[in-house]
């Protein structure tokens, strides 16, 4: 069983290490807008630039509200590190971490309670900083393993929130199998994750860059429920993330329909390099401004410096 620590000891282990108040209460409707990672050597002249002993993160999150921590699904980082994160960012910026591999692919949620709570551990310092932990299954993860997914989720310490992401195609065909697996995280207030590929298989591009993508990411249906308070989309597009708008208009739907309804979701942007994956995020943000002024945490970031003659 995973080690749980009272909210009481929690809070007072992070103000006591820290000395800030690490409960944040929401006063108005939010979505959180980030991306899949904080640095690309396509945003160096603008998202990115910083002072040379000031962390990437820094940089990243002036503009974005929250991350798709994928580096964890690999290893859990230091705990200065983490420290360094959470120091050099602002509070209204929230980390989403992926679980890591060895426990959602190489043991499948069994006989890792060590592995568990190490990664608890690690994270656990950054407090209310903490958006969502992921758990991203396999796609030979089946409805036959929800017995499985059901004691995981029993045991998780209560104080994080909690999204899990699923590929089986038998967990999308809207019959009995499905019907359980929404159940059983609603009656846990956890999050099931949408990943939309949908753009990325329909566009013809055979570019390497694109073939790699295609070849790594699922492509399932796309079911756009809200089983927890903090829905959680990732939407991938082709190169040119601008032929995918078609896609990302239901998404601005469903993201009001969301905040209307009191939920925080929170989506996550990516194009098969990631070159332009700011300039997708920034479209959708300025679509949902639209309709909902002021509602994304999100700031735009200057246009990439260029050297002009003076003549």
């Amino acid at each position: 069983m995973f080690q749980k620590v009272q909210s009481t000891l929690y809070v007072s282990k992070i103000q006591l290490h820290y000395g800030i108040k690490v409960t944040i209460k929401e006063n108005h409707p939010t979505c959180l807008i980030g991306l899949t990672q904080w640095q690309h050597s396509a945003w160096q002249d603008n998202l990115l630039q910083r002072g040379s002993n000031t962390h990437v993160i820094h940089a990243y999150s002036r503009y974005f509200s929250s991350v798709e921590g994928n580096s964890t699904f690999y290893g859990l980082p230091k705990p200065d590190t983490v420290q360094q994160w959470f120091n050099e960012t602002p509070e209204r910026f929230r980390f989403c971490f992926k679980f890591p591999q060895a426990i959602t692919h190489r043991d499948q949620l069994t006989r890792c309670d060590g592995e568990a709570n190490a990664f608890f551990r690690t994270v656990e310092p950054l407090g209310d900083k903490l958006g969502l932990l992921c758990i991203q299954l396999p796609a030979a993860f089946s409805p036959d393993s929800l017995p499985v997914l059901k004691k995981f989720l029993k045991g998780l310490p209560e104080q994080f929130n909690y999204a899990v992401e699923i590929r089986h195609l038998d967990f999308f065909n809207k019959g009995d199998e499905e019907q359980q697996f929404n159940r059983l995280l609603a009656a846990h207030g956890i999050n099931r994750i949408s990943f939309d590929t949908r753009a990325l298989f329909a566009h013809t591009a055979d570019d390497p860059v694109t073939l790699k993508a295609k070849a790594h990411k699922p492509e399932v249906p796309v079911h756009a429920l809200a089983t927890g308070d903090y829905p959680m989309v990732r939407l991938i597009t082709p190169m040119d993330w601008r032929w995918a708008v078609p896609y990302l208009t239901p998404w601005l739907d469903k993201a009001v329909s969301w905040i209307a309804a009191g939920k925080t979701p929170y989506f996550f942007f990516h194009t098969p390099d990631n070159a332009e994956a700011p300039d997708l995020a920034a479209y959708f943000v300025d679509a949902l401004e639209a309709r909902l002024p002021g509602v994304c945490q999100f700031d735009p970031w200057p246009a990439p410096q260029t050297n002009q003659s003076l003549f």
